[in-house]
């Protein structure tokens, strides 16, 4: 089963400094045939003002995943990080029992980003940041393991999350295609540019598609694009 998504379609809101759309029910958007896919819980597409952003705000029990896809996102929070996220890098905040932290645009340009949220494989957990740059030029024609809670070969330089979940990254040259062995589990895939197809439904950008029970997924690239793919139970 795969389901497109038009970004057109898609819920959400325009604050003045920052718009988002919501891929899930998200804050005043409720659709109840879109509340999670799998443990993905929220995925949200931002568009935040220069020179603002979140102010602090808790968190609990839940994993954040952050992509940036163009500017830079600074990150704080109440463990005392602080760092700043570029285009293409990944931050990763695990809530856990409790965090309280504030994500601000401090550039003179817009930021775009992806924010993520996957269920944990449990509550309690001990909350935790961090951040890593993924040069988007080694996911030439590859898929990347951004961020993963698995153990596994390729997962090993990834950020670590609490979850059973990876979030990976690609980039594909019109064109050509790539394979991803889903294995029957939940995946949910955004080109973050480009368009793609898969299985005769094309994708624009920051359109979704939400994938179930496919063994595996077959992406032809129809022009240069940059992927991000939810892999979940």
């Amino acid at each position: 089963m795969i389901e497109l998504r038009k970004f057109a379609d898609l819920g959400g809101a325009n604050h003045g400094w920052l718009t988002t759309k919501h891929h899930f029910s998200f804050a005043g958007y409720h659709d109840p045939e879109r509340m999670h896919w799998g443990a993905l819980r929220v995925w949200n597409d931002d568009v935040i003002a220069p020179q603002t952003g979140f102010p602090p705000h808790p968190h609990r029990d839940m994993e954040i995943i952050t992509y940036v896809t163009a500017g830079a996102i600074t990150h704080k929070d109440s463990l005392g990080n602080v760092g700043r996220t570029e285009a293409g890098d990944v931050q990763v905040m695990s809530a856990g029992t409790g965090i309280t932290h504030a994500e601000y645009n401090m550039e003179e340009e817009e930021t775009r980003l992806f924010q993520l949220w996957i269920l944990p494989d449990r509550t309690g957990h001990a909350p935790s940041w961090g951040a890593k740059p993924f040069p988007r030029g080694e996911r030439a024609g590859r898929w990347v393991v951004l961020a993963s809670g698995r153990e596994e070969s390729d997962d090993a330089e990834a950020l670590p999350i609490n979850a059973n979940a990876r979030v990976l990254g690609a980039t594909v040259k019109a064109g050509e295609s790539l394979d991803y062995p889903l294995g029957g589990r939940s995946g949910y895939l955004v080109p973050a540019t480009g368009r793609v197809e898969i299985d005769g439904q094309v994708a624009n950008a920051r359109d979704g598609l939400a994938i179930a029970e496919v063994e595996t997924v077959t992406i032809k690239a129809l022009e240069d694009s940059e992927l991000v793919l939810v892999d979940t139970v």
